[in-house]
């Protein structure tokens, strides 16, 4: 199938440097007529690209060579900026919007709240290397976060909760699933409608056992590798 061998081509090229990670590839036009190939058999191609997360495509922009991603290890505390740091990445996160509203369903049902409880809800969207990855959405129960909205909400909440308000993350929660990037996150992330995406929910824990917040993070799937170790004991008799 020809769509498999321009693919395979192009995963040469990127395995051996000569395709660097960032790079802009040509148009679809000019990549399928150096292939000798129809736009509609490129894109077969490039879709699998895709899915393997080798490229991505910014809407309007094209496609571009994925960089390595990010690894993501769940059992780690580390917050984003501390993770991408130590990995020699460079992050930064912009605020999209912070307000104190009604907890919707899907936020009451994870915060444990009954209904028309208040909440903070704060959209953020991190970045590596200024190519937006993630967007969050973050949902807080306010009672041990008073005039939270009155901080600097681009910075860590890990660092906030623990420097202003002395609460720190005990417990967390997670589950993977997959997904698609549509709407407001699509767009956040240059991303065009349908995109997939890999959603990481987490609900916190603080140091007494209770539950302070949850995060449901919409990663551009390329961007992020899940990775952990888990150190077992031998059965003992």
């Amino acid at each position: 199938m020809q769509y498999v061998k321009i693919k395979d081509a192009l995963v040469e090229q990127i395995e051996s440097g000569t395709l660097m990670p960032r790079q802009k590839l040509p148009a679809e036009r000019k990549l399928a007529e150096s292939f000798d190939t129809t736009r509609v058999t490129l894109r077969e191609a490039l879709s699998l690209l895709e899915a393997e997360g080798r490229i991505f495509r910014e809407d309007r922009r094209g496609w571009f060579i994925s960089p390595e991603p990010l690894k993501y290890d769940p059992t780690e505390t580390l917050n984003f900026t501390n993770m991408a740091l130590s990995q020699n990445r460079q992050p930064h996160t912009t605020l999209v919007a912070a307000k104190a509203m009604m907890a919707t369903k899907k936020a009451a049902e994870l915060l444990n709240l009954p209904p028309f409880s208040d909440i903070f809800r704060v959209d953020r969207v991190r970045y590596l290397e200024d190519r937006p990855v993630v967007f969050v959405t973050n949902y807080i129960r306010t009672e041990q976060f008073p005039n939270l909205l009155s901080h600097d909400l681009s910075l860590s909440l890990t660092d906030i909760y623990r420097e202003q308000y002395g609460v720190v993350y005990s417990k967390v929660k997670y589950r993977v699933s997959t997904t698609s990037l549509l709407g407001e996150m699509a767009q956040a992330l240059r991303a065009t409608s349908g995109t997939p995406a890999m959603m990481v929910e987490r609900i916190n824990y603080n140091q007494h056992g209770e539950l302070i917040d949850c995060d449901i993070e919409y990663w551009r799937h390329d961007a992020i590798s899940i990775e952990s170790v888990a150190q077992l004991q031998a059965n003992q008799r």
